[in-house]
């Protein structure tokens, strides 16, 4: 089986470099017993190459069974793992199966396994290395063939130097490391996703789709999409909902990106962040003025500040407009009268940046030093929708 088959018969999206050295790794070891641990962010597609390995493994005739670690309460996790005997504990009126037991012969897949308290990640390492468990409350040893599967979005080398997670359990886990890259490192997957995540959605929901513009497919590329492949996919499905059978444009797009949250290449912080909530509405309403009049000023101060040293016209070999030219520009200082018209010199960056990279926007917020979100922000502001 070719790479592009075992990527097409188990759903796993992804052209770029990093996502072949992942399905180059997950062919190799499906077919063995090894232990696998997956890394990578929440959201990333953990849970897609577990099902993957089993898939393509000699157990794929027997059940996986998925367990979220993080979201079972401690004091039943173990109970849920290893079963429990009737009247091992108040509420146990009959016996019950754990996990182990319901995976025999197949595959366990234990998710978020940095949350795993550490009194159940004894009995766990014990039960990886040698088959061997007891339920909750019994005196009998039971032995289970079970394949194990962890993944974390949290770093266990970290974990297990701060005590929170056993070292003997990371060593024994981690026989073979697989590592999913978020989104932002493999940008040219992101139309791949955008496209069959648009097509299944509103085939099986019967919504009339316009599709996506190529602009509208650059602007979600630039995105830093902190919730990864999950994220992408809730914010297409509710586009094709909302804007039902348009063409979704890069304006439409910015209407749906949650406000403080997603952030452009380029931008690795916010400087409007959200507001303490322990003020008052009135003290937090000041805050966000005050905060919005801070970043309209950093803009006019950054914007007097290339104009005066003629660092933009250097760095894109732009024409910067005669009336504000001199043959010896004084860093410090603008020279009179181009304050009045800022507006527009920046207008005339913005649309021969733009027109210098062929349309291409990304390459020209890049080369003026601004982010994505400000470049259309400005693109509107000044109406250079059609540059």
């Amino acid at each position: 089986m070719t790479p592009e088959e075992f990527q097409e018969k188990f759903g796993i999206i992804g052209e770029s470099s990093a996502m072949r050295d992942v399905v180059t790794k997950v062919m190799q070891v499906a077919a063995t017993d090894v232990t696998v641990l997956i890394g990578g962010e929440s959201g990333s597609g953990k849970e897609v190459i577990a099902r993957a390995i089993h898939g393509a493994s000699n157990r794929s005739d027997k059940p996986i069974v998925a367990v979220n670690c993080g979201a079972i309460p401690e004091g039943i996790l173990e109970s849920e793992l290893f079963g429990h005997q009737r009247g091992a504990f108040t509420g146990a009126v009959e016996s019950r199966k754990g996990y182990f037991e319901i995976a025999d012969g197949g595959t366990l897949f234990l998710d978020e396994i940095g949350d795993m308290p550490l009194p159940t990640q004894v009995k766990l390492l014990r039960v990886i290395e040698t088959g061997e468990f007891m339920r909750v409350g019994s005196s009998s040893t039971q032995t289970s063939d079970v394949r194990v599967i962890a993944a974390s979005n949290k770093l266990l080398e970290e974990e297990v130097a701060k005590g929170y997670f056993r070292q003997d359990l990371y060593f024994r886990i981690r026989s073979v490391s697989v590592y999913i890259p978020p989104l932002r490192e493999r940008r040219e997957d992101i139309p791949i996703f955008v496209g069959k995540f648009a097509r299944e959605f509103s085939d099986r929901n019967k919504i009339q789709f316009g599709g996506f513009t190529s602009d509208a497919v650059e602007t979600l590329s630039g995105l830093e999409w902190p919730g990864n492949v999950r994220e992408l996919k809730n914010l297409v499905e509710s586009i094709i909902v909302l804007e039902r059978g348009k063409k979704v444009d890069s304006d439409s797009i910015v209407k749906y990106l949650p406000k403080n949250e997603m952030m452009y290449v380029g931008e690795s912080t916010s400087r409007l962040l959200p507001v303490h909530v322990d003020k008052t509405p009135e003290e937090s309403e000041r805050e966000l003025i005050l905060r919005a009049l801070w970043e309209i000023k950093n803009d006019l101060v950054d914007i007097k500040s290339v104009i005066g040293s003629g660092a933009v016209g250097r760095k894109l070999s732009l024409p910067i407009p005669q009336p504000y030219q001199t043959a010896e520009p004084d860093p410090g200082r603008i020279q009179d009268g181009a304050e009045l018209n800022l507006r527009e010199v920046e207008k005339h960056l913005i649309k021969t940046a733009i027109e210098k990279f062929h349309g291409n926007k990304r390459m020209a917020a890049d080369a003026l030093g601004i982010s994505m979100r400000s470049l259309y922000r400005k693109l509107q502001e000044y109406k250079l929708k059609d540059v």
